[in-house]
């Protein structure tokens, strides 16, 4: 991964010349809850709770009164999966989200901290606003070696929920294979999820005879894989994708997939509503 390179590519994106000058992709996540109160006409309809409307048979919406400064946190699960890519590493795509949702929480006046995680917490760093700490976390992003590390996702949720104690607009970046659960998280901190994929990974191509590592231990196949074996593989990923849609939906998680041949900060910028 050329660090140097992802820290200025994410750098300018978010003060260049031609982004520079656009809204923070944060704009509008400032904001706290206050009241409820009868919709007009005119109101954002984004802003209706749909269950206070249930229950009184007429729409209502939420009031917020802004926050001066938000506590922005990336949640990094890098286990031995995020060790693959065909046009560039998961990881290294990663490094590049942290990089633009750091350097951006900077440009908002926002604290800014990174969390790594696989087998365990392997990192934590403290709440900052500088240009040098983003640097610091997006290079220990780099350095970390996920190869053979395991990701427990239920001891990552269980950390996330005991270790952040600030309300936070949280970002958790992982391909997000495996048993997830984050309503707990959801109802106390504002929780994204930006799923990392490489393309092959969900449109594989029948290989012949082969070996295979697990990334994540120490096992490995060799066998053919064929036509019978991939779209097994592909059915296994397709209900895994399905549960986490459903779960993230249930619990009001917004989400967005990004692969590794992709523009990240246009995504980012489509999700978050940034102008």
């Amino acid at each position: 991964m050329n660090i140097k390179k992802v820290l200025l590519k994410a750098r300018k994106q978010v003060f260049g010349e031609m982004l520079g000058n656009n809204a923070s992709l944060f704009q509008g996540e400032g904001f706290e809850f206050t009241e409820l109160r009868e919709y007009v006409h005119g109101d954002d309809v984004r802003k209706i709770d749909w269950k206070t409307t249930a229950k009184l048979g007429k729409p209502f919406i939420k009031i917020y009164r802004e926050e001066r400064e938000l506590n922005v946190v990336t949640a990094l699960m890098m286990g031995g999966s995020t060790y693959f890519g065909t046009v560039k590493q998961k990881s290294e795509l990663m490094a590049e989200l942290t990089a633009l949702l750091g350097f951006s929480a900077v440009k908002n006046g926002d604290l800014f901290s990174n969390i790594i995680f696989a087998d365990k917490l392997y990192s934590m760093s403290r709440p900052n606003k500088k240009f040098f700490g983003i640097e610091s976390i997006v290079r220990e992003v780099e350095k970390f070696d996920m190869l053979g590390k395991k990701s427990a996702y239920k001891e990552f949720s269980d950390t996330l929920y005991k270790r952040i104690r600030r309300k936070s607009l949280l970002f958790i970046i992982s391909d997000f294979v495996g048993e997830v659960d984050f309503a707990l998280l959801s109802k106390k901190h504002d929780v994204v999820a930006l799923i990392v994929r490489d393309k092959f990974e969900e449109e594989p191509d029948e290989l012949g005879y082969l070996r295979i590592l697990d990334m994540e231990g120490d096992k490995s196949f060799e066998g053919n894989i064929g036509h019978v074996e991939i779209q097994s593989y592909k059915e296994a990923l397709m209900e895994n994708d399905k549960k986490l849609y459903a779960h993230l939906k249930k619990n009001a998680i917004r989400f967005t997939k990004i692969y590794t041949h992709e523009e990240p900060y246009l995504k980012l910028a489509k999700l978050l509503g940034a102008k």
